[in-house]
């Protein structure tokens, strides 16, 4: 993203846009959901969400029992759609808003996810300040779940450019210290009934 301010951009997406009507919007985040199960080895395992938005997977996560969850946006907006919706049930949940290409961890993570904001660092500096962060974050042997568009799929999103990745490029972007377990793809079909394709990449840090 060059030449905007990335905070008030999507501020202003979730002050002017209903959370249901975005792009992005899950009625249920089946995919990442699945895939955090396969990588937590308890309830009581640390789970990041990095760029949470006003998803409803903290809503699954907290609903199957995961009791160390940080859920990470840039934009505040978001983040209070989230908590209004979970009420008394997010009491025990750290909600972090930073931008993650600025992020700092204050702590480990067993799992790492991020579905839709590793496609929109178009800039090979944000994309190293990305896997820094996520280096720091990840303890040794933890997994990193990152959902992308897939090549052919969108060149853009919400106005803004997006990066395509197969499993080499984002291997690639990722660079040593990571192995990739699983991939997958997804067809996500949005609020004005378009078609997305997303490819999931389930990667674990080598000790």
């Amino acid at each position: 993203m060059q030449n905007i301010n990335r905070t008030d951009y999507w501020q202003k997406i979730y002050q002017q846009k209903s959370s249901d009507s975005v792009s992005w919007y899950q009625q249920q985040a089946s995919g990442s959901f699945q895939l955090i199960k396969k990588s937590a080895s308890c309830l009581t395992d640390p789970v990041i969400d990095i760029g949470s938005g006003a998803s409803v997977l903290v809503d699954q996560l907290v609903d199957a029992g995961f009791s160390q969850l940080s859920i990470l946006d840039i934009s505040a907006a978001a983040l209070q759609i989230s908590k209004q919706r979970l009420a008394g049930a997010c009491k025990d949940i750290e909600w972090l808003v930073d931008d993650v290409t600025q992020f700092t961890p204050s702590r480990q993570y067993r799992v790492w996810h991020d579905r839709a904001v590793f496609h929109f660092l178009t800039i090979e500096q944000d994309r190293r300040a990305y896997v820094a962060a996520l280096k720091q974050a990840l303890m040794p042997g933890g997994y990193a779940v990152i959902a992308t568009f897939s090549i052919g799929g969108p060149n853009q999103c919400s106005g803004l450019p997006t990066v395509q990745y197969d499993a080499d490029k984002i291997c690639m972007a990722l660079g040593d210290g990571f192995t990739l377990l699983d991939q997958m793809t997804e067809n996500h079909i949005t609020p004005a009934q378009s078609t997305q394709s997303f490819s999931y990449f389930r990667f674990k840090k080598n000790s």
